[in-house]
């Protein structure tokens, strides 16, 4: 069949409309559904703009282009003329007229034509607009590339509203410092003078400790295009900027316990200086006062480090993030919660310390937060606190749910991801680990329980018992779910060798695949192998065989012998000829 254009034979194609209002009502939904983002963005560009504003009308700035770039004698580039006219004042006794014509393209500046630049950039009532909107165009360029780099793709996350408001203000405050510093004559003495007034290194501690080190390297490459546009376009703020903030991330990714950032600050005090002179190096630029800036960049880099210390704790608690701080200090066991955890269901306190002994090696093996992971264990059954002999790992004895409907019994089961959530949130616990909490167990069916009910009704729904939750989004709730399923399961597993432990791992994971538990987390097919060598490894060690010694017995055993020695009244009477035909018959049954 031959096919036709619908262009050609003057027929419309109803899908092409359809597919122009499929795409407007995405755009109007993400306006929707990002709305305060774009009303901080809107905010601030226009916080911005009035710096901005301000610095223009103080930079010796014509036709956007900076006096310090013509010199008497010099042939002109271009062509500037007066946009205004301007009267003779005491300090330039000469008048400018209205659109007069300064300098012209291809002719020598004379001394006359240099002052009359100079008269128009040290009028206070002149403002240079092309500057202005030139700043203004490179801003808003600014912006599309941060939009760009904090998208969910490249980000790997959703960044929250909180993250991006905090962003925005050290940006601000960066940008400010930096235009505001060159109006102080020491500042302004050289390019590397000037670094020495920026805060790069203390507002980057502070993003790469609350909200990552992937975070920090997109902020570093914003905040440096800033300074560059903020310091005049002067290559020098830009890279000692670039090149301080990308090493403040990378010392960060070490930290572990709040003394280190002393040591990061002398780091990045040290840093100050080598950056220093590599750039004097690069430039050709003279050693002439050199140890005062020297000086002053360590002051700025170990006073940077002091004051992030002393910002990050009201910050971590105000944001609610998931800092290296805050997990080592939720991590601590000695806290109320573990030990309230630890005296109501003390078997699932030793589940949650094995689960997170495995999560947290799973997760150092794939390179995954392995903090996040380890607390995130310690939480994750916080729920169960309440109605502890309702679990089995708590039971000593009689199984409450033997006298119950299995319908009763799954509501008791799976309430305990609800009761972890609410427990958390009152605890104030970061996001990422309330995550882990509520999605531990996914949907997945509580399947013991659907099968006794089964039994009795064959046309029951495994949605009536599972549980309630979503599958995990993250590697480190997906490591946290593979652990919990994993240390449960094989302490039902008999004589756990090492090829037994591989093989019923490699089992329980797969099941997790086939249940679709794993579809909505980025782990891959590589880095589950690597999680599941590290359960096997560390469970080997758990259940490794023992050497049994002369005087470690079996109390059980020993008590039986005993039995056997000393027989009862009532079967001493019996004869021996009795007593051998009844223990055949017992053989027999």
């Amino acid at each position: 069949m031959q096919k036709t254009n619908d262009n050609q034979t003057g027929v419309i194609n109803p899908g092409s409309g359809k597919k122009k209002n499929d795409f407007f009502k995405s755009i109007i939904n993400s306006i929707k559904k990002d709305y305060a983002v774009l009303i901080l963005s809107a905010v601030s560009f226009l916080v911005l703009a009035v710096i901005c504003f301000f610095g223009v009308t103080k930079n010796l700035t014509i036709a956007a282009f900076s006096l310090s770039e013509y010199e008497v004698g010099m042939i002109a580039d271009r062509n500037i003329d007066s946009d205004r006219a301007l009267p003779a004042t005491a300090a330039y006794p000469f008048a400018i007229g209205d659109h007069e014509r300064i300098i012209k393209k291809g002719f020598p500046i004379t001394d006359e034509n240099y002052k009359k630049l100079e008269k128009m950039a040290n009028t206070k009532e002149y403002i240079d607009y092309r500057a202005y909107a030139d700043t203004l165009l490179y801003l808003f360029l600014l912006m599309i590339l941060w939009v760009l780099l904090y998208s969910d793709k490249l980000l790997g996350r959703k960044p929250s509203f909180k993250e991006l408001l905090i962003e925005i203000i050290f940006f601000i405050a960066i940008y400010a410092v930096t235009m505001i510093a060159q109006q102080f004559r020491f500042f302004a003495i050289s390019s590397y003078h000037l670094t020495i007034a920026i805060p790069t290194a203390m507002f980057i501690f502070l993003i790469a400790l609350l909200f990552g080190e992937k975070s920090s390297v997109y902020f570093s490459i914003i905040v440096a295009l800033g300074v560059y546009n903020a310091s005049g376009f002067d290559p020098v703020p830009f890279l000692f900027t670039l090149a301080i903030a990308f090493s403040a991330t990378r010392i960060v990714r070490q930290i572990e316990n709040r003394i280190d950032m002393v040591f990061a600050s002398l780091a990045i005090a040290l840093l100050n200086i080598v950056f220093m002179l590599v750039l004097k190096i690069l430039f050709n630029d003279t050693f002439d006062n050199i140890g005062i800036v020297m000086f002053a960049l360590a002051v700025n880099g170990f006073v940077s480090g002091i004051f992030a210390l002393g910002f990050i704790t009201p910050l971590e608690q105000i944001l609610n993030t998931a800092s290296v701080f805050r997990l080592m200090d939720l991590s601590d066991l000695n806290n109320p919660t573990m030990r309230k955890l630890l005296l109501n269901a003390s078997g699932t306190y030793n589940h949650s310390m094995m689960v997170a002994t495995l999560a947290e090696n799973a997760c150092k093996a794939i390179g995954a937060n392995f903090l996040v992971a380890r607390v995130g264990a310690y939480y994750h059954d916080i729920g169960k606190m309440d109605q502890s002999e309702y679990f089995v790992e708590n039971q000593s004895g009689h199984n409450k749910h033997d006298d119950m409907n299995p319908s009763l019994s799954v509501s008791v089961i799976r309430s305990h991801v609800k009761r972890g959530v609410e427990k958390a949130h009152q605890l104030h616990l970061p996001p990422q680990v309330i995550d882990i909490i509520s999605e531990h167990h996914g949907n997945s069916v509580i399947a013991y329980f659907y099968g006794e009910e089964k039994k009795v009704n064959p046309d029951v729904r495994e949605e009536d018992f599972s549980y309630n939750g979503v599958p995990p989004t993250t590697k480190e709730s997906a490591v946290v779910m593979l652990a919990d399923t994993v240390e449960a399961a094989c302490r039902t597993l008999e004589k756990p060798s090492v090829s037994r432990l591989d093989k019923f791992i490699q089992m329980l994971i797969s099941a997790k695949l086939e249940h679709h538990q794993l579809d909505n987390c980025p782990l891959t097919f590589k880095e589950l192998t690597i999680v599941r060598e590290s359960f096997v490894t560390i469970l080997a060690g758990y259940y490794h065989s023992r050497i049994e010694y002369p005087d470690q017995k079996d109390p059980d055993s020993e008590e039986k012998k005993e039995e056997a020695k000393v027989p009862s009244k009532a079967t001493s009477k019996i004869p021996s000829k009795l007593k051998a035909k009844a223990k055949r018959k017992g053989k027999k049954e």
